[in-house]
């Protein structure tokens, strides 16, 4: 069985790539990071709410790098653990046996983000 990755690495890890591409591409990550604000800000929905839904979409994506900033950030806004379970539950109720597997994922990277 292969083991779960651990999530303060892999974003660590993905986040200095990314500021490899900061250097080489600055178009692309300015679009990129004025997206990730647009697409998370507060209106209709909160902060927190819209970092749920994606959290919900990386689960039944299968993004380990986008779960691991997705319940990194959200430990950071407060969210609970039944707030994650209950995410987790409609991520897999959408996505399957895949999903399922997941979202094991998403609650070792909260389990360790938490810590």
């Amino acid at each position: 069985m292969a083991e779960l990755p651990v999530f303060k690495d892999v974003v660590r890890a993905v986040s200095n790539q990314m500021r490899s591409l900061r250097q080489t591409q600055p178009d692309l990550m300015t679009a990129f990071s004025q997206l990730a604000a647009a697409g998370t800000k507060d209106s209709a929905l909160d902060k927190k709410t819209r970092e749920l839904v994606a959290l919900g979409i990386a689960v039944s994506s299968r993004c380990d790098d986008c779960i691991g900033f997705h319940v990194q950030t959200l430990v950071k806004l407060g969210m609970t653990r039944q707030e994650l379970d209950d995410v987790l539950a409609t991520a897999v109720y959408m996505g399957g046996g895949p999903s399922m597997m997941y979202a094991t994922h998403a609650l070792a990277a909260f389990d360790e983000f938490s810590a």
